[in-house]
């Protein structure tokens, strides 16, 4: 079912209407991000089972990355990226985003030289230090 903002609306359950406009992955990780406190609507935490309604703003937090989001539109089936502005619209700060680039940027890597093989297990270990 997929309902643009002007058409008769059914109920959604607001961890399939997370995955379908591309917020999670899975849904099944959308559903463990409502039940872990990570999805809240009006400051409150939600269930996966909870109905979403077109002019909600949801706050989503994930890895490093806390998302607001206005529904637009309903939605039950996973769209393509480019559709997914007709059913959302990002209402996150850009130095949200900034925040997270910067994180990225801090974060460790491992460089080892062209052509010099398999780490040895002390070097492996050594990485795994690191992260």
């Amino acid at each position: 079912m997929t309902t643009s903002p002007e058409s008769p609306v059914q109920p959604v359950r607001i961890d399939k209407w997370l995955w379908a406009v591309r917020l999670f992955k899975t849904r099944t990780l959308a559903a463990e991000a409502c039940r872990g406190g990570h999805v809240k609507i009006g400051g409150e935490n939600v269930k996966p089972a909870r109905p979403v309604k077109i002019s909600e703003t949801i706050v989503v937090r994930t890895v490093g990355l806390t998302r607001t989001v206005k529904i637009l539109g309903v939605i039950d089936r996973r769209v393509g990226p480019k559709l997914v502005a007709t059913y959302m619209e990002d209402l996150t700060p850009a130095e949200e985003y900034l925040r997270q680039m910067e994180a990225r940027q801090k974060t460790p890597v491992a460089v080892r030289p062209k052509g010099s093989g398999r780490p040895t297990k002390k070097e492996r270990r050594d990485m795994e230090k690191l992260f």
